[in-house]
């Protein structure tokens, strides 16, 4: 019986095969959810650029009436102005560079796109 059990091979493969598989899976699933965690993060910077873009500044003028000569109602205009924080007119202060080599951050080579 342990001649026989030795001897059997049915399954070894498929085992050993399925284990190449699934270890090719599991590399493959974590590099391609860091290469969507980049692309997530970069675009989400995208979008905290164009909110730091806005420029909120707005204001309201007065007004009044008068009645024979003597003021009836009134208002008086008001205004706020938006002041300029961090990273609102700087485009260098991206979070994510992606696969971007110190050649290509100080402009020696081209950049790769997006």
């Amino acid at each position: 019986m342990l001649m026989k059990f030795w001897n059997d091979e049915s399954g070894v493969i498929i085992s050993a095969e399925l284990v190449l598989v699934m270890s090719i899976c599991v590399l493959t699933m974590v590099v391609g959810l860091a290469e969507v965690a980049t692309a997530i993060n970069t675009e989400l910077n995208d979008v905290a650029n164009a909110f730091g873009a806005i420029n909120q500044t707005y204001s309201v003028t007065g007004f009044g009436t008068l009645t024979i000569g003597k003021p009836k109602a009134f208002t008086v205009g008001w205004g706020w102005t938006d002041t300029i924080d961090d990273c609102d007119t700087d485009t260098t202060c991206d979070i994510v560079q992606g696969a971007v080599t110190h050649a290509q951050q100080s402009g020696a080579v081209g950049s790769l796109g997006g």
